[in-house]
Parts: structure tokens; sequence; C-alpha cells
């Protein structure tokens, strides 16, 4: 059996977050995920990036992060909550500690932190964060982070990230910190998620949300990802850590598709539902409820 979430960009007109994970709830669904951007840049000049005018309209219209989780967590008793992902070198890490520490005591212990490095250059700029340094840095605030989340009294002394020693509570219910997961698919991903992260969060190729009518046919980035996923259970072994859960984020909805996931070791996948209203939402994820436990 695969366990299924779903994700969507809430936005100021899509169905609200709270009703979003409270109906994913009740449908069965494992997790519920949500992403996040703090703005778009206007330009730059950046190849896929150069202009806000050229993206979606969800990514302009994007709730904030850590208040979308906040409002799925309320609605909810059962549902994982997390993000997918959160782009940890925008957010000041003693902050976010804080904010996902509470998260994780107000759910119970069912937060899960999706995180990346970021893509846009521009946005991370606007975030004092240089892009070719953004891994460093997310790895020293995830690296911070967990100081303050297990130890009583923290301290961090990093290129990037550097605090005496503090107080910071609560702490989170997940001992020693809430499951982070890392996105991306770049050729040093495994290393990173061996060293500092709690399992792999790669993205099926393609940009494109579910459709209507998936056929289930074997795609071309399957044997690829198979063999990332072999590849990342010897690093962990090597590297004497435990083992390393693989989500798949944007996966097929499909039965085929699903069965050959669990097969190349694949335990969660996120079904990426497009920004709609509550109509059109819950209508689709009545289609989807069908393939939970499969």
């Amino acid at each position: 059996m695969i366990s299924a979430g779903v994700q969507f960009f809430p936005s100021a007109d899509s169905i609200g977050p709270a009703e979003f994970a409270a109906a994913a709830e009740d449908r069965g669904f494992e997790s519920v995920f949500f992403p996040d951007h703090t703005h778009v840049p206007v330009g730059g000049g950046v190849p896929g990036w150069s202009s806000g005018a050229d993206l979606p309209e969800y990514y302009r219209t994007l709730l904030e992060l850590v208040v979308v989780l906040a409002a799925a967590v309320a609605v909810t008793t059962r549902i994982r909550v997390g993000s997918a992902v959160c782009l940890v070198p925008q957010r000041d890490p003693i902050i976010l500690a804080k904010q996902v520490a509470t998260l994780d005591q107000l759910s119970h212990g069912r937060m899960v932190l999706g995180v990346g490095a970021g893509s846009n250059p521009e946005e991370l700029h606007n975030h004092g964060t240089h892009p070719d340094r953004r891994f460093a840095v997310l790895r020293e605030r995830i690296e911070a982070m967990t100081a303050i989340w297990a130890q009583p009294e923290a301290a961090y002394h990093g290129e990037f990230v550097r605090f005496r020693s503090l107080w910071s509570w609560p702490k989170p219910v997940q001992r020693p910190r809430p499951p982070i997961l890392l996105g991306g698919s770049g050729p040093r991903v495994l290393d990173r998620v061996v060293a500092y992260a709690d399992g792999w969060m790669p993205f099926r190729e393609g940009t494109q949300q579910i459709t209507d009518h998936p056929s289930g046919e074997i795609e071309d980035f399957e044997a690829g990802l198979a063999a990332r996923i072999r590849a990342l259970r010897d690093k962990a072994s090597a590297a004497g850590r435990p083992h390393l859960p693989v989500t798949l984020f944007n996966a097929c909805p499909h039965p085929a598709a699903l069965e050959r996931y669990r097969a190349m070791g694949i335990e969660r996948v996120v079904f990426w539902l497009p920004t709609q209203d509550a109509t059109a939402t819950l209508r689709t994820l009545d289609e989807l409820t069908p393939l939970v436990g499969k």
C-alpha cells in the first residue's frame, strides 16, 4: 500500500485551505501539503522567471504558508499536514523553528516539513540570500532549527546562521524534530538528503497538475527515479542512516502508476490539484478518493 496526499496552491479566490484539509481528511487521504512563495518578483531577466506576468495567477495570489498550515491544523485531527516545500533560505530560522514547533504541538505531532532551497534567484536576493549559496544556507538553517527543537538551551555558530545560547519553546511533539523532506532532483540531492534530511521529495517530470484522464503508461522519468531511490538506500546505509522514505510530488493519479511507484520504493505520493473554487476542487478530491489505500 502507498500513502496518498494532496496539495494545491491556495489563493484568495480558491477553496480555502481549511475546507480543503478537512475534505481531504474526510475522504481518507493520509496527508495534505501546501507550497511557499513569499512574493513574486516583477522582473529581473531570470530565464523562466523573467516577469511575474509570465507565471500562473496562483503564484501571485498565493496565501502565506504558515498561516495556511495553522488553518489546516485547526480543523483536522488525523491527517498529516505539511509544506511542499517551505523555502527555508527565505525565512528566519529562529522564527521558523518556533512556528513549526507550535504547529507540531497544536496538531499533536502531525507536521511534515518539506523544504527546498528556492529556484528564483531574484526572490532569493530579495531575502538576502545569494542564489549560489542557497543550499549552504538551507543546511545551516535546518541544523540551527534542529538544535533549537532538540536542546533545552541551543546555540549555533555557522557562516550564515549565528546565535548564542537561547531558550525557545514549545518543543515539537515529534522528537527530535518533525520529519524534514528535502525537495529537488539536482545531482547532489541524495547526498544532501543523507546529510541533513529525513526523506526525499522528488518531483515527477513535467509541470502539469493532475489530468482528467491519466493513461497510467510508463513515463520516461521512472527508470531514472528508480535508480536514484536505490542509490539513496545505498548512500544511507553507508552513512549509517536509518531508512529514508521517498515522497513523490505531482504523482500520476492512476492505479498502474501507483503500483510502479510502490514497487520502486516510494512510500507516499502527493497529487497536485489545480487551484479552483470549492465545487471543482471537491469534485476532483472525490475522483481521487478511490486511489486512497492502493
